[in-house]
């Protein structure tokens, strides 16, 4: 199962890279242990992908997984969302059994 992205994720990969000055890269997704619900999920702008990540594309832009990660993200939808108020980068997570309210923290 794959990651998907959107194309108001990908389009914001493009622009956060750009603003980083990358030519190349792309968005590291990842897991780590904490936050109030177990597990946090990971993201920041990378020049290259590491061995073994696996790669998932939309529209140019790169998404870099490593392979623990993807035990717990396979099947998320990741976008992009934001108004006046709030923006950032969505996770729709089939895997998470309970989610924090700022939806960066969950249970599998």
């Amino acid at each position: 199962m794959a990651i998907i992205v959107t194309e108001s994720a990908a389009n914001r990969i493009k622009q956060g890279l750009a603003n980083e000055g990358f030519s190349e890269g792309g968005l590291r997704l990842g897991v780590k242990g904490g936050g109030c619900s177990g597990l946090n999920y990971v993201i920041r702008f990378e020049k290259a992908k590491r061995a073994g990540d696996k790669i998932f594309e939309k529209d140019g832009a790169h998404v870099y997984v490593d392979l623990k990660s993807l035990l717990y993200l396979k099947g998320t939808t990741l976008d992009w969302s934001g108004d006046l108020m709030q923006q950032g980068f969505t996770f729709s997570n089939p895997n998470a059994k309970k989610t924090c309210s700022c939806g960066i923290s969950f249970t599998v």
